[in-house]
């Protein structure tokens, strides 16, 4: 019998019944006291059945957004919900519930392409529409049924909201010869009451949490798959007549799904296609400059065009049509690169990898869900090496940025595969050393600044030149160069060498006015033109999700001040420095001859620092900030 979830019989006195007997808009202020809006109800029904030996499934979901302040409305009437091609939306239904239980119905609905940060599934649509007459106490409501046409690939169900849950509720009936697994995820897991049962031959599971708080947005956190909290479910596998299935119970599952996406690719290679590889490599013994070669040919002549729908979102096209094309998205880039490598005699194997979006490993997260990008791997005498088509300036050897310490599924062949954790580029490999020379004039301090990068800061650099217009170029570099205090004025600047992608050069020269002060005979200077963290302190304990770093990097500021003639150093602050297990700094302070330097380290070795580390973090920052008011001073001999 086909289960729905309970929906809102539209007969006003029952309506109102319904909400009296619902928390008021009072007692879920005491709750959640200051808050706009509350989410009163979320509750999501997946039903799975099989059909002709085949698992089958639908969900029908109930959202009920309550409303409690005057402005609510003018910033949290807009909602949405999103499908693809792989979770089809069969029927919706938006209202208002006004608080007297009058029922106002949303005619307008808009639907749109929508990005998502999976490569793999970008025919993700968004329809959007607006709740009308929302006044405190109103609740705005959505239903919709959805189908999935494909179970492996069920989305988790994420209780978690940028407003508080007051009741969210998960349930997933499904056949008793049927096992579903389940993982709870994300912080508040404590909160999950978790029920099962039998029923007329079905299996029920259910989840529910209540009064559940609301997520804190900051830009420095990773995606909310890290921290909020969700439900990842499968199907493991089900029993067909007298024979049990293996569905999705574990990686050769999985790899089965995934290479059926590449056995029929590739069975030949065009001329063209061939004379290219041929060219490129022609003379060269090497197996580790072949690859070189050709990864460098396909960065600059392929383009990155991120575009799937349907199926397209996991098959990768075929190289001798990208070739052809001069573009594709990632799989496309990892098609092209696979085949000529392999035609130029270089071992080289689909791969399937999760950015650093998706927070899941392989090894305990067999499932569709923990990638959602592809590559291709090579393996040289020195070991395997991981190589992103679509990062334009990422250097050979360097796995790029977005996957450093994943989990990679290597598809060595049809039968065999390997999880290969991709490693995360050293601090040492990535340093940034910012140079600048001062000197003292009646109007303040004129200057020029030497800053040299390697690594990903060289990497990102290059990015950037090459993706920005002259204007936007510009007006960026005047904010990178910019220090000591507003009244900085770029005179010029100059752009290195680019030849290198592993090394980025700047230069520049600056005025400063109203910057130290001359008292008398006496020059005041700060020589801290950079205050970094300053008013960045983590909110701990208060904040719970983790902070993300693009990278782990080494940076090195350092000022250098020319002594006026007839000058003498006659204050130098004292060189401080303090380190935990979590980071730390250095300040040093010297007089070389005719000059003053100062020098400021600081080092990074986290890609992901977790709440349990922001109280160290916190105590470096209590030691630094002091510092920065420390200034130098300068005497007439």
């Amino acid at each position: 019998m086909r289960y729905f979830v309970y929906r809102v019989i539209i007969i006003p006195a029952i309506i109102s019944a319904y909400l009296s007997a619902a928390q008021s808009v009072e007692e879920i202020k005491a709750i959640f006291p200051g808050e706009q809006a509350v989410v009163r109800s979320h509750t999501v029904h997946y039903t799975i059945k099989l059909k002709d030996g085949q698992p089958q499934a639908e969900s029908d979901e109930v959202q009920e957004l309550m409303y409690l302040s005057d402005n609510a409305g003018s910033f949290m009437s807009r909602y949405s919900f999103y499908h693809s091609g792989f979770h089809q939306v069969k029927e919706y239904e938006a209202y208002t519930i006004s608080p007297s239980g009058k029922k106002i119905t949303v005619k307008d609905f808009k639907t749109s392409q929508s990005v998502s940060n999976s490569v793999f599934y970008d025919d993700m649509k968004q329809t959007s529409f607006d709740f009308p007459s929302i006044t405190p106490g109103a609740v705005g409501h959505l239903e919709y049924t959805t189908v999935h046409t494909n179970p492996r690939l069920l989305s988790p169900h994420y209780f978690s909201r940028y407003v508080p849950v007051i009741n969210g509720e998960l349930k997933i009936t499904f056949p008793k010869d049927m096992s579903v697994k389940y993982m709870i995820r994300g912080n508040y897991k404590e909160k999950v009451q978790f029920t099962s049962e039998n029923r007329k031959g079905e299996t029920t599971y259910s989840f529910k949490v209540a009064n559940l708080p609301k997520e804190l947005n900051y830009p420095d956190a990773p995606d909310n798959s890290y921290y909020s909290l969700h439900v990842i479910f499968y199907i493991e596998n089900y029993r067909d007549g007298s024979q049990t299935v293996s569905y999705m119970a574990n990686l050769d599952d999985l790899y089965k799904l995934e290479w059926s996406f590449v056995k029929d690719i590739n069975k030949s290679i065009s001329p063209e296609l061939k004379n290219i590889t041929d060219s490129i490599v022609r003379g060269i013994s090497s197996n580790e400059e072949k690859a070189r070669r050709i990864y460098k040919w396909v960065q600059k002549n392929i383009k990155y065009v991120a575009f799937e729908e349907g199926m397209e979102g996991f098959i990768p096209r075929e190289a001798n049509l990208v070739c052809n094309r001069r573009f594709g998205d990632c799989k496309d880039m990892s098609s092209i690169l696979t085949v000529m490598l392999n035609q130029a005699g270089v071992p080289a194997y689909y791969t399937w990898i999760g950015s650093r979006a998706l927070p899941y490993d392989y090894t305990e997260v067999p499932l569709p869900i923990t990638d959602n990008h592809m590559i291709t791997t090579i393996k040289l005498d020195t070991g395997y090496v991981f190589l992103d088509g679509t990062d334009s300036h990422c250097v050979f050897g360097a796995p790029s940025g977005h996957i450093q310490g994943k989990q990679a599924l290597v598809g060595m062949n049809e039968k065999e595969f390997k999880i290969i954790r991709v490693p995360e580029l050293d601090k040492e490999k990535n340093q940034l050393t910012d140079t600048t020379y001062l000197d003292l004039t009646d109007k303040g301090i004129t200057g020029s600044v030497s800053v040299n990068m390697t690594g990903y800061y060289a990497m990102d650099m290059h990015s950037m030149m090459s993706y920005t217009n002259e204007k936007d170029r510009e007006k960026y570099m005047r904010g990178y160069f910019n220090r000591g205090s507003n009244k900085f004025k770029l005179n010029k600047y100059e752009i290195g060498e680019t030849d290198n992608p592993n090394t980025f050069r700047l230069t520049g020269q600056f005025e400063l006015q109203d910057y130290g002060k001359k008292i008398a005979d006496e020059w005041y200077l700060n020589l801290n033109l950079f205050k970094f963290y300053e008013h960045g302190e983590i909110d701990y304990p208060k904040r719970n999700t983790p902070i993300e770093h693009d990278y782990k990097n080494k940076t090195k500021y350092v000022t250098i001040l020319n002594i006026p003639e007839g000058y003498k150093v006659s204050y130098l602050p004292e060189s401080r420095s303090f380190r935990n297990d979590v980071w730390g700094f250095d300040i040093t302070y010297e007089q070389k001859k005719n000059q003053v330097v100062m020098t400021q380290t600081f080092e990074n070795n986290h890609l992901l620092l977790q709440p349990d580390k922001f109280q160290a973090w916190n105590k470096v920052l209590e030691n630094l900030f002091p510092l920065y008011r420390e200034t130098i001073s300068l005497s007439k001999k």
